[in-house]
C-alpha cells in the first residue's frame, strides 16, 4: 500500500507599524491560499496615520487594507505623525492678531496670541470659539487636542471734554463732548450782558480769560471751566 496527505499552502503577510500606532494581526502573519486577510491600522492618543505601503507601494493614509486570494507573500507596514489642529485667528479693522491666519499646532502644544490696537483704537472684545473674552490683550490655548478660532476687534478711541461755566456766563459747547483720537474742538466763552471773563481753566490751569479755547489732537480727557 502506499499513502499520501496534503495541506493547503500557507503564505506569509509580514505587518509592522512605526512608533504612534498600531496594525492589527502584526508580526508574521500565516494566511492560507487564496484565503483573505485584513489588516486594521489604529493610530495612539496624539498621532495620525501617515502612510500605509503594501508591498512596497504607498496607500495612503488608510485605516484599513485587505489581501484578497492570497497566492504568495507580502508586506504591510504603517507609519504615523503627531496629530496637528489648525486655530483659526482673526483681527478685525483697527488692529491685529498675531500670529494670525490658520495657525497650525502639534497635539498637546500650547499656543500664545497677541492683541494689539493700532493707534486710535481700543481693543474691543476677544472671542474664543464664540465665547467672549473681554478687551484682553493676549490669549494662550494649553494642551491643544482640538481645532479652534480666535477673533478680536476693535473700536475708535473716544475722550471726553468736561465743560462747565459759572454763574452770568457760558460755554459752547456745554457737558461732556466727546472727541474720537487726534480730533479737535473748539471752545467758545460768553459773557452775560455786564459781565466779563475772569478766568478760563484747562486741566485745572489758568489760560487767562480767553474767549475762546482749541484743543487739537486729541489724546485724552480733558475739562474746561
Amino acid at each position: 500500500t502506499i499513502e499520501a496527505s496534503f495541506q493547503i499552502s500557507q503564505f506569509v503577510i509580514t505587518a509592522t507599524a512605526g512608533a504612534g500606532g498600531t496594525i492589527s494581526p502584526a508580526g508574521q502573519v500565516l494566511v492560507n491560499s487564496g484565503a483573505n486577510q485584513t489588516f486594521t491600522v489604529s493610530a495612539n492618543a496624539g498621532f495620525v496615520i501617515d502612510n500605509v505601503i503594501v508591498d512596497g507601494t504607498s496607500g495612503g493614509a488608510i485605516n484599513a487594507y485587505t489581501f484578497t486570494n492570497v497566492t504568495q507573500t507580502h508586506t504591510i507596514s504603517a507609519t504615523f505623525k503627531t496629530a496637528q489642529f489648525a486655530i483659526a485667528a482673526t483681527a478685525g479693522a483697527g488692529g491685529t492678531i498675531n500670529p494670525s491666519g490658520q495657525v497650525t499646532v502639534s497635539y498637546g502644544a500650547n499656543q500664545n496670541f497677541t492683541i494689539a490696537a493700532e493707534t486710535g483704537f481700543g481693543i474691543e472684545n476677544v472671542v474664543v470659539d464664540g465665547v467672549s473674552q473681554g478687551a484682553i490683550p493676549s490669549y494662550t490655548f494649553t494642551n491643544v487636542t482640538q481645532g479652534h478660532t480666535l477673533s478680536a476687534t476693535f473700536k475708535a478711541l473716544q475722550f471726553a471734554i468736561n465743560a462747565t461755566a459759572g454763574p452770568n456766563g457760558t460755554i459752547t459747547p456745554q457737558g461732556a463732548v466727546n472727541l474720537g483720537y487726534g480730533g479737535a474742538q473748539t471752545f467758545t466763552i460768553t459773557p452775560n450782558s455786564d459781565y466779563q471773563v475772569d478766568q478760563v481753566f484747562v486741566d485745572g490751569v489758568s489760560v487767562g480769560a480767553v474767549t475762546s479755547y482749541t484743543f487739537s489732537n486729541v489724546t485724552g480727557s480733558h475739562v474746561i471751566d
